[in-house]
């Protein structure tokens, strides 16, 4: 079954955007850092799912980037799959444009893709095992 693991909100500083959170009432996980993204993240537990804050950790990361495009907010939805080999596997065969076609160990130590924002409608999607 699919589900929505989490919504990754690219921030200008994860301290302030954590804080909102913590004021809400709701519990923020101890910051990560993902080297080969170049972010620091936190974790946001909401139900059944989680938001993602990730702030930049060099200018050449992904999220500096969106950033200097687009502003901080939304950057990616996150689906988890029951077989992300598999998925993988079959986007290719269909011809959907992936970032990479390696599998990345993320966050959370997390196998994860990222499909092609071309390929869905302009949403950038993560793909991760369930």
């Amino acid at each position: 079954m699919f589900e929505i693991d989490h919504l990754g909100i690219a921030v200008n500083s994860l301290a302030a955007a954590k804080s909102i959170y913590e004021k809400l009432g709701l519990s923020v996980s101890p910051e990560e850092t993902v080297a080969q993204e170049e972010v620091r993240l936190v974790m946001v537990p909401v139900g059944e799912s989680r938001l993602e804050l990730l702030e930049a950790t060099s200018e050449n990361s992904p999220i500096a980037k969106f950033i200097a495009r687009r502003g901080a907010g939304l950057h990616h939805v996150c689906l988890k799959v029951p077989d992300l080999a598999a998925a993988v596997e079959r986007l290719k065969k269909d011809g959907v444009r992936l970032v990479s076609e390696e599998i990345k160990v993320g966050a959370g130590g997390h196998n994860y893709v990222f499909v092609h924002p071309s390929s869905t409608g302009g949403v950038l999607l993560e793909l991760v095992q369930g």
